[in-house]
């Protein structure tokens, strides 16, 4: 930590270890840059094993020896494990942590499915990465923390929709690469249950070190039609969604020493929707 009043190095991030989880999913890349540039080790851990390796390899050419990409399943507390101890591995700790994977849907069809119809398999699977996914990467990553002389800051990723119910009215003809869209149900539950997670981890483990706060990205631009993007903008105050580098600054704000007394927060990065 730095010392009172040294503001700019506040955001020097010099040797801490970052890891992202769906560090190659719509925010992670951006993120890692930030960090990057900020003089952080990058770990960029996804599911996906080809995005991995591209988003990293790319990554590595621009700062070389400082990123490390893993493949890996934050539903499964085996793979959890091993993320952790191979991050811990490479470069020693893990001083921030990025908890941001999310569901990704393999059925559109069954994901967007009406409320009334919706299925409990599909609801489970949502949940399985959305919140218990993010229990047992907080959970492994934190106990690594309490084990390090400097602990840590866990960063993890809701949404403007686990704060606020959407607007069914700008869904109408919207798509999403190509498929027909809606805010599904399961998805609000979980987003907003990462909020109720990262206030009580935040409480609990205040006193020993280690900060928690969630960030709650208004809409992203990563694969919407103009009907939506259009529409969703005339619900914000500012008129557009978000460009994905938006929500950098905010990550690198809670994760650095000028937020050292920060905690249980939830920030909302949503151009004002959330003002109207």
């Amino acid at each position: 930590m730095t010392s009172p009043g040294e503001y700019r190095k506040a955001f020097d991030f010099s040797a801490k270890t970052v890891l992202i989880t769906a560090g190659a999913g719509t925010l992670g890349p951006e993120f890692a840059k930030g960090f990057l540039q900020h003089g952080a080790q990058i770990v960029i851990a996804d599911i996906n094993a080809e995005a991995t390796q591209r988003v990293s390899d790319d990554l590595e050419k621009h700062y070389p020896g400082r990123v490390l990409g893993l493949v890996a399943d934050i539903a499964d507390p085996v793979s959890v494990k091993a993320m952790v101890a191979r991050t811990v591995e490479r470069f020693g700790a893990i001083d921030i942590l990025l908890n941001n994977a999310a569901y990704f849907p393999d059925d559109f069809q069954a994901f967007f499915t009406p409320f009334e119809d919706y299925g409990l398999a599909q609801w489970r699977k949502v949940m399985a990465v959305n919140i218990d996914g993010m229990f047992l990467v907080a959970q492994a990553a934190g106990k690594q923390m309490l084990n390090q002389p400097r602990r840590g800051v866990i960063i993890q990723t809701s949404s403007i929709y686990g704060v606020l119910a959407s607007d069914a009215r700008i869904y109408q003809g919207s798509e999403y690469l190509g498929s027909p869209i809606n805010n599904p149900a399961a998805y609000a539950a979980s987003k907003a249950a990462v909020i109720g997670l990262s206030r009580w981890l935040a409480a609990y483990w205040a006193d020993k070190g280690i900060r928690v706060n969630t960030i709650a990205p208004g809409g992203v631009e990563s694969g919407q039609n103009e009907t939506f993007t259009t529409r969703y903008g005339a619900r914000v105050p500012m008129g557009r969604m978000a460009r994905v580098d938006e929500m950098t600054s905010t990550v690198l704000y809670l994760a650095s020493d000028a937020s050292s007394y920060v905690t249980g927060q939830c920030i909302v990065v949503d151009g004002g929707l959330s003002a109207w």
